[in-house]
């Protein structure tokens, strides 16, 4: 049986060697993570799925900005390979969102491939006056309204708003 529920410290490990599986050591040159890279998830709103005690599948949402609009960052979504095409991803995806509307949040965005997203409600539409910090696909660059009009009058570069991950600063060395 699989469980989704909120990530705990414990799963980190197996977290990032699962996004390393899926998505290749470059995920980390990608524009999303300079959205992610010293920040925490947003409250609530970083799951896991496991089996059996084993990490097969994680999503995280992060605090952005867009163009003066407060907006959540999806990603990265990621599924154990062998049980990729078995619904977990829709799972996953459905929670998410689940929980972002439960929470208040009004918007979601993130980059991936449209024909997927399309089906949870996601239109490039809602990014066409936005950008990511760096290169991105505009075709995969996608917003999800939670609440309408979250995103109206949305215009700019998306800034990183999160929580500063204080594990993530080195340590500043004794003088």
């Amino acid at each position: 049986m699989i469980t989704i529920r909120d990530e705990i410290a414990a799963d980190v490990p197996a977290r990032e060697a699962l996004l390393d599986r899926c998505l290749g050591e470059r995920r980390t040159a990608k524009s999303s993570e300079r959205l992610r890279e010293g920040r925490l998830p947003a409250e609530g709103l970083a799951l896991t799925a496991e089996r059996d005690g084993v990490v097969v599948a994680t999503v995280r949402l992060w605090h952005v900005e867009a163009g003066g609009k407060a907006a959540l960052l999806l990603g990265p979504l990621a599924i154990a390979p062998e049980l990729q095409g078995e619904g977990l991803g829709r799972a996953m995806m459905r929670e998410a969102i689940w929980r972002a509307a439960c929470r208040g949040h009004g918007a979601v965005l993130l980059v991936g491939d449209a024909a997927y997203y399309q089906r949870f409600g996601f239109s490039g539409g809602l990014t066409r006056d936005l950008a990511m910090p760096g290169p991105v696909e505009r075709e995969r660059f996608l917003g999800l309204e939670l609440r309408d009009g979250a995103l109206a009058g949305a215009a700019g570069t998306l800034l990183a708003t999160g929580h500063p991950n204080e594990a993530a600063v080195p340590a500043r060395r004794a003088a």
